[in-house]
């Protein structure tokens, strides 16, 4: 068996993944491989899924699998594969350090400090103690985001047409949600549904003042809405780690905006993430490639 990495993974798996072939990172190798491991980069189309006529597996280390064409890998015969249970800590630790730099300020105090400022007055923070947070989305990271956010003190409110009972968080509607939410944090995963959907017309409903927070897909904003509604201080700030693509282009209205807090999608990058990647990626080819 032949197994291509494609994307960046802990350096322990090649090692790991001898018990089952030949592991290459060796991209022109694509047309003899029977295992594609990818993560965000690579996109597995129709083009690509052609390019690789010896190819039976696609595994996803992370949640979502936009970056495949479930249907013609159906269609191909390539079995598809994620680890969505491996991402929900890493993810739901990196929403939670946004929601808490943000409001404290951090990111203004170190780079003050580093211009030999001293900005204690005009440095005011806002607790996040007995205030409500909106998860749109409460899949695995939503809920680990519940859990989190209840040991702040806050009240968390949740939204999710496809779940039905929730332990740390009450469900609401989604306009009760957006009118309630000091903070919303968005879990969803990206569908003709959500694609787009924090628009003009939704961040009018929210509360004056909102922070909002997008550890999920990128494309679930519309950027150009967002940004005129941080120039406007109807949302107070924006802390993201995702985009419309990886790297966002030069000419993302978001990249200009004011108060917009960026990381460069690293919500699933902790080594103890992608440890726990290997460990179910070699769970899946024991179970499905063999030897």
């Amino acid at each position: 068996m032949k197994i291509l990495i494609s994307d960046a993974f802990d350096p322990s798996l090649p090692e790991r993944l001898k018990a089952f072939g030949e592991a290459t990172d060796d991209k022109n190798q694509l047309p003899t491989a029977n295992v594609v491991l990818i993560r965000s980069k690579t996109k597995c189309t129709k083009e690509y899924i052609d390019s690789a006529p010896e190819l039976k597996i696609i595994i996803r280390g992370g949640v979502g699998l936009d970056n495949v064409d479930l249907d013609y890998a159906k269609q191909k015969g390539v079995q598809v594969f994620n680890t969505p249970a491996a991402s929900s800590v890493a993810v739901a630790e990196l929403a939670m350090a946004h929601l808490v730099a943000i409001p404290n300020r951090l990111i203004e105090g170190h780079m003050t400090m580093k211009a030999g400022q001293w900005a204690k007055k005009e440095l005011k923070r806002t607790e996040l103690y007995q205030k409500t947070l909106g998860l749109i989305g409460l899949g695995r990271i939503g809920g680990e985001v519940a859990k989190r956010a209840k040991a702040f003190g806050m009240h968390v409110l949740a939204y999710d047409k496809y779940v039905d009972r929730a332990d740390a968080c009450e469900l609401v509607s989604l306009d009760e949600l957006l009118a309630q939410a000091d903070f919303i944090s968005l879990h969803t995963p990206l569908t003709e549904e959500t694609r787009g959907m924090i628009n003009a017309g939704l961040i009018g409903k929210m509360k004056d003042g909102v922070i909002l927070i997008n550890t999920g897909r990128g494309k679930v904003i519309n950027e150009a809405d967002l940004a005129a509604a941080l120039a406007g201080g109807k949302v107070r700030a924006y802390g993201t780690d995702v985009w419309e693509s990886d790297p966002p282009p030069e000419s993302s209205p978001l990249l200009s905006a004011p108060n917009v807090f960026m990381t460069p999608h690293i919500g699933a990058s902790s080594k103890e993430n992608l440890l726990r990647i290997g460990d179910i990626i070699v769970a899946l080819l024991e179970e499905h490639g063999g030897k």
